[in-house]
């Protein structure tokens, strides 16, 4: 872990903090909520070690990178913005893409806006679904689930950030980071985080330092900048307008788990295995649904992982 660069990036307006090691062709990666570059720290040594030089940078928002007040600075134009003026600085062309979570999300739409600066893409967890032109998204998923359910409890700001700060921050992020539970995260506003199950222990792939280094970075930091990306969710609906229908035009290989709460929303198997996926993303090239594994899985399959996107990208 020593041997990973911290540097400060200046792009579209905000300081963005990078963390890179190893030389060789660039695979940025992307993280997601409540995470860091830090999500990464497996695959950047054992990717690094097979040849990459591997970039995984706190998005804005996040760590040790700028977090604008404003929702408003946080919708997919903004972060994708950030990233192209990251791979300037870096002056490099094209990169093979990796995201997690809203990571993944955020590298959708990187395909879909600049398909000319990636090279292939493994994104995990969080499948493409092209805009819906008749309902917005957040509203979607409260017809969905109700106004319980985590993404609709984020939208008024300050009150997810009263629940978290009822809590210490290293068991915010244990409840976040080892849920097992597929079913739909809801978080009743009497009783906010307390809804969700304490973990029993901490499980084998996740120690105490690990889950304090995060921890700090939020304590320091806050999560209303990783908050505000749920809240510009409707605004970025609005503002994606022009992209409908599009599909995404690089090679893809998609990872979900099994216990994955994204894989459990209604219609999302069908739609994955039945060939609407497919259709969207035309240059899928592999599929992969892991047995037993929940949310954040590059964490708990780091080798795996690591493996599953070194095979695909070695092909190109």
């Amino acid at each position: 872990m020593e041997k990973i660069e911290h540097t400060t990036v200046t792009t579209n307006g905000i300081k963005m903090h990078v963390a890179s090691i190893g030389s060789g062709p660039i695979i940025l990666f992307l993280h997601g909520f409540p995470e860091l570059w830090y999500t990464w720290r497996h695959q950047l040594l054992s990717l690094s070690s097979l040849g990459y030089r591997c970039v995984a940078p706190d998005l804005r928002g996040y760590g040790d990178s700028d977090a604008p007040p404003s929702p408003e600075s946080y919708t997919v134009f903004h972060v994708v913005g950030d990233l192209v003026g990251l791979l300037d600085a870096l002056g490099v062309d094209k990169v093979f893409l990796v995201g997690h979570d809203w990571g993944a999300m955020i590298a959708w739409n990187f395909c879909l806006f600049r398909p000319d600066r990636i090279k292939a893409l493994v994104n995990l967890s969080v499948p493409y679904h092209p805009r819906n032109p008749k309902v917005k998204t957040v509203d979607g998923y409260r017809a969905l689930f109700g106004d319980d359910f985590y993404i609709c409890r984020f939208q008024v700001p300050g009150e997810a950030e009263a629940h978290f700060a009822q809590m210490d921050t290293a068991k915010v992020m244990k409840k976040f980071l080892t849920t097992r539970d597929p079913n739909p995260p809801c978080i009743p506003k009497e009783t906010g985080l307390k809804a969700l199950p304490d973990p029993p222990a901490l499980p084998s792939w996740l120690s105490e330092d690990e889950i304090n280094y995060s921890a700090t970075k939020f304590n320091q930091k806050g999560f209303t900048g990783g908050l505000n990306y749920y809240r510009a969710m409707n605004l970025n609906w609005e503002l994606m307008a022009p992209w409908t229908g599009l599909q995404i035009q690089v090679p893809v290989k998609f990872i979900v788990g099994d216990l994955d709460i994204t894989y459990h929303i209604p219609g999302v198997k069908e739609y994955l295995q039945n060939g609407g996926f497919k259709k969207n993303v035309p240059f899928l090239q592999e599929l992969v649904v892991m047995e037993g594994v929940a949310h954040f899985i590059n964490q708990e399959k780091p080798q795996e992982i690591s493996m599953h996107i070194y095979d695909f990208i070695k092909k190109f």
